[in-house]
C-alpha cells in the first residue's frame, strides 16, 4: 500500500470500523426479523436512526473544538414543539414554517456559542443552562402532546424513493454532501479542527478561534433543530419530553464516540458519527428481534454508552505526551 493509501487509511480506521460494526450488526437484525429485509423494515430502521444520526452530527462539530452541548436534545424538543405549531398549512406555508423553525435552531446555537465564546463559561455548564431554557419554552409552546405537520412535507423525507430506497438515508447524504464536506473543507471548519487539537496553539497561529466555535454551536443548533423536525415529521405531533431530550443528548455523545470522533477535540468527523449513531440505534433493533425483556434493554444501552465513552478515554490512558493525540 502506497503511503498515500496509508495515510487515509489511517486518518479513516475509526470511521471504517463503525461502518463494519453497523453492516454486520444490521444483518444480524435482517437474519433475525419476522419479516425479513424488506422495504419496511429498512424504512422502519433508517427513520428511527436518521433523528439521532442528524443529532451526532450536531453533537460532532461542538466536540470538535473540544467542548459539548448538553442542550442538543433540548434544541431538538423545542424544535419539534414549534414544528407541530408552524408547518402547517399550504405546502409553502409549511416549507416557509419548516425554514422558521431551522431559524429558531440555529439561534439557539449561537445563544449557546455567545455564551460559551465571549461568555467564557465551561461548554457543559452553559449549555446544561440553555437546554433549560430551551426545554421551558417547548413546555410553553406544547404543555400537552399535540398538534400537526403537513403530510406530504412529512411523507416526502420519512417515505420511500422509487418504493425500495429510504428517503431518510438520502436526506443523511445530503447533510453530508452539502453541509459537512463544505464545512470540514471550508477556512472555518479546518480552524474548527484545529481550536480542538491545541486552542493556545491554533491562537498562536492566527486562527479564528470565536468565528470557528461560533460556526460550530450555531450549526450544531441549525442540524439538533432539524432532528427536531424530522421527529415531527414521524409523529405528526409535538411532545416536550424532557426524558426524549435528555436520552437523545446522551445517545449522540454515544454515537459521536462509536464513531470515532474523540472526546478531548480535533479528531474525526461526521460520517463515522452517522454510522456510530445507526449502530447504536441497531443494538435497540437487535435487543427487540432476540426478545430481551423491555426492562433489560436500557441496562443493556447503559453498558453499550459507558463502553463508548471509555473507549473515548482509551488512547488518553496510553500516552506519554498529550501531543501524541494529534500526531
Amino acid at each position: 500500500m502506497s503511503g498515500a493509501g496509508r495515510f487515509w487509511l489511517r486518518e479513516n480506521k475509526a470511521t471504517l470500523l463503525a461502518f463494519v460494526g453497523f453492516v454486520a450488526m444490521f444483518a444480524l437484525y435482517a437474519a433475525n426479523h419476522p419479516a425479513g429485509l424488506n422495504a419496511n423494515v429498512a424504512q422502519t430502521a433508517a427513520n428511527k436512526g436518521a433523528i439521532l444520526a442528524i443529532l451526532a452530527i450536531a453533537q460532532t462539530l461542538v466536540v470538535l473544538t473540544s467542548g459539548i452541548d448538553l442542550s442538543a436534545g433540548m434544541v431538538m424538543v423545542l424544535a419539534n414543539c414549534l414544528a407541530s405549531h408552524i408547518v402547517v398549512g399550504t405546502h409553502l406555508a409549511a416549507a416557509l414554517g419548516a425554514l422558521g423553525v431551522l431559524a429558531v435552531g440555529a439561534l439557539c446555537g449561537a445563544l449557546n456559542a455567545l455564551i460559551v465564546v465571549f461568555g467564557r463559561l465551561q461548554p457543559i455548564v452553559a449549555t446544561i443552562a440553555t437546554g433549560s431554557i430551551y426545554y421551558g419554552a417547548a413546555l410553553a409552546l406544547r404543555p400537552v402532546p399535540g398538534g400537526d405537520v403537513d403530510a406530504g412535507l412529512a411523507d416526502a423525507f420519512t417515505g420511500q424513493v422509487a418504493g425500495v430506497f429510504p428517503a431518510s438515508l438520502l436526506l443523511l447524504l445530503a447533510l453530508v454532501a452539502f453541509v459537512w464536506w463544505p464545512f470540514r473543507g471550508s477556512v472555518v471548519g479546518r480552524a474548527v479542527y484545529a481550536v480542538g487539537s491545541s486552542e493556545v496553539a491554533a491562537y498562536m497561529s492566527g486562527v479564528p478561534i470565536r468565528r470557528a466555535k461560533f460556526a460550530a454551536y450555531t450549526l450544531a443548533g441549525l442540524l439538533a433543530s432539524a432532528a427536531g423536525l424530522f421527529v415531527t415529521f414521524l409523529t405528526y405531533s409535538g411532545e416536550a419530553s424532557a426524558a426524549n431530550g435528555g436520552t437523545y443528548t446522551l445517545y449522540s455523545i454515544a454515537a459521536v464516540v462509536l464513531g470515532g470522533v474523540s472526546l478531548f477535540g480535533g479528531s474525526g468527523g461526521a460520517v463515522g458519527a452517522i454510522f456510530g449513531a445507526l449502530m447504536f440505534r441497531t443494538i435497540g433493533d437487535l435487543l427487540f428481534v432476540f426478545n430481551v425483556e423491555p426492562l433489560w434493554q436500557p441496562l443493556f444501552q447503559g453498558l453499550v454508552l459507558t463502553a463508548a465513552v471509555c473507549l473515548g478515554s482509551l488512547r488518553l490512558l496510553r500516552i506519554r505526551d498529550r501531543l501524541e493525540l494529534y500526531g
